[in-house]
This record gives structure tokens, sequence and C-alpha cells, in this order.
């Protein structure tokens, strides 16, 4: 393979501010196309990123015999498109959401498996050197059987999800702006939940390989939101243990993002904490371990996953965030939902183990 050949559905704020800008660098991929709604901003695309196709087609995209499809359409079209571009025999990075039904994002998982084609749901935090070194540490069973996991989150993003809107800080529009809708509207995958909980959810599963079985959940939505701002859930999982998972989109633009896990078992515990940049392993034993994490590596950023992706495709590298542990964030958050709206704990089914 000379060149990955590249194809991207959605051209919005996020594909044109971070996907395109970082992989068009590479002097290993081929911009084949892209696909995405209105003329006008395609043009503006095409032109600054030298896409060679630029269509409102996705048909017509996926016919080009692509390697590779980067998905960052809005966040109610990602299961879909994703199940059009694997069908189309090209691997796929998927933006998060991965889906908005736990039904989705299993279909999407098992046809990636039937294909034989990867997908990768570019969770930042998953591919942080630090953090990729504290799944090493997990990986020899250093806290024993787990037996409790904490897993917060909190993020300078009220207004995205309930104001005028704006991007993140530091993720300024380039060539689009931002879509409010598949922010604010909870039809299109909007909330704190789908838009933020994903991520420490996804670090959580890459951390403990557990799957959640059992959700008491309860979400608040205050401003006059229409969406999801506060989120809280107890959970059950797989192996008996038991958690807490919670997220806030109350904090002042300027601060850091906070991203909180800690993991409990008889033998110690794994403490991880995103906002101080500490990983740390305390056992009883007294043989703790320390990571070290050079100051300002927390910071969240998104360059590793779409690198990685094309990597993957070349045959190199590790998937921290395939279909299978995306879609156990979608089916938490879509059972948090539904635990809130029924008042009582909802179940996960197990069919997909």
């Amino acid at each position: 393979m000379e060149k990955v050949r590249l194809g991207f559905i959605g051209a919005g704020w996020w594909a044109t501010a971070n996907h395109m800008p970082i992989l068009k660098a590479r002097d290993d991929v081929e911009f084949v196309g892209v696909a995405s709604l209105g003329k006008a901003e395609l043009a503006k695309v095409q032109d600054k990123f030298g896409f060679g196709l630029a269509t409102e087609s996705v048909d017509d995209l996926l016919a080009q015999n692509l390697d590779g499809v980067i998905i960052s359409s809005p966040h109610d079209f990602h299961a879909e498109h994703a199940m059009a571009a694997l069908n189309s025999g090209a691997h796929a990075l998927v933006e998060k959401p991965f889906a908005l039904s736990s039904s989705e994002a299993w279909e999407v998982a098992e046809l990636a498996e039937r294909t034989g084609r990867h997908v990768l749901v570019p969770y930042g935090w998953n591919y942080m050197p630090f953090l990729e070194r504290a799944r090493e540490i997990m990986e020899t069973d250093p806290v024993g059987p787990i037996e409790y996991v904490l897993c917060h989150m909190a993020s300078p993003n009220r207004e995205l999800f309930a104001g005028s809107g704006s991007s993140f800080k530091g993720w300024e529009p380039s060539v689009a702006e931002v879509n409010l809708s598949t922010w604010q509207d909870p039809t299109r995958g909007g909330g704190y939940a789908h838009g933020q909980i994903t991520h420490s959810a996804g670090l959580m599963f890459m951390l403990t390989g557990l799957r959640v079985q059992r959700v008491h959940g309860a979400i608040l939505s205050t401003l006059n939101a229409a969406v999801d701002l506060f989120d809280t859930a107890s959970v059950v999982f797989d192996n008996g243990a038991i958690g807490t998972i919670s997220g806030a989109a109350g904090l002042p633009d300027n601060d850091p993002f906070q991203l909180d896990i800690r993991i409990f078992g008889p033998e110690g515990a794994m403490m991880i904490d995103i906002e101080r940049e500490r990983v740390e392993l305390r056992r009883h034993d007294g043989n703790h371990v320390s990571v070290p994490v050079e100051p300002g590596s927390g910071a969240y950023r998104c360059d590793e996953p779409p690198n990685r992706f094309i990597n993957l495709i070349r045959g190199t590298g590790r998937n921290n965030s395939d279909a299978r542990l995306a879609a156990k964030t979608v089916e938490l958050i879509e059972a948090m939902h539904k635990a809130h709206e029924a008042g009582a704990p909802v179940d996960i089914s197990t069919e997909h183990a």
C-alpha cells in the first residue's frame, strides 16, 4: 500500500478543525473525497484540503474504492454511515457518540467483526502515553478482581449544550461552524452523556475490561436546556463489582477538564486524575507504582486517534477504542437515560457478550 485512500463523511467543525489538518500532514494518505451537505461549504473544504472529489452523495464517495473512511457526520447518522463504510470494504473511524442506541452500536461492532475491518472511535485520552501505560499496568491484574469503580467527568462546556453555543476552548472553528443541533437536540444525540461521558466511560472500559449490567440513573437539565447537563448512575458490572459514574457540564470556561477514575480491588487501587495529571497504583503490599506524567499532557487532544487509524490500516499499532468498547459506552448511556425516565433500575442485555 503506497498511500491510504481516505474519504470523509461529514465536513463540519470537528472534521475540518482536527481530523483533516492532522491527516493532510501525512505523506502516506491520499484525500480521495469528501461527502457532506451544502455545495458552497463543500467547495471551501475541497479547496482548503485538496480533495479530488467533493459530493453530497455518500454512495458516490463510497464507490471510490477507499481504504478508510472518517465519519464525522451529525451524531444521529454515525451508525448508518459506519455500516455503509464497512459494507463498502473500508475501515472506519467513527466519531463519538458511536451510535445513539445499543442495538445500532452492536450491529456496527458485529459487522466490523464479520468484515474484518477496523473500527476506531477517537477517544483522545485512550491514546495518551501515560494512560496507555496505565492500561498496561491494569492488564497485569495489579488490584486483583475489581470490586468498585469510580468514574467522574466535568467540563467547561455548559454553553455548548445549553446556550448560544461555541466550540470547546482551544478548538475554534476553521472552515465550518459548530452544528448546535448535534449538541442541543436530545433526538440527535445532544446532551452531556453522549457528548462527554462517552469519553470517560471509554477510558474506564479500556482500563477495566468490564461491562455494565445494571444501571440506576438520574439526569438533570437546567437553564431551560433541552438536554442533560448533569448525569449520575450507580451501576453493577458483569463481574459483580459496583461503581459510580457521573458527569457535569458546569466548569468555568478556563478550567481544565476533570476526569477521575478510581479502580479498587483486594490487592490495591489504581488512581487516575487527569486534572492533576496523576496516575498511581497503591498496593497493600507496598509495591506502589507512580507513572510519570509530563506537565500539561493531561489536556485533551485528539491527534493520535486519527494517526493510529491510518497505522492500523497499514498493519501496525493497537486499537484502544474499538467497536466493542464503544458499544459498551452506548449501552451504558442509553441505560442511564432509560433508568432516569423509568425511575427504576435498568438491566442491560448480555446478548452481545
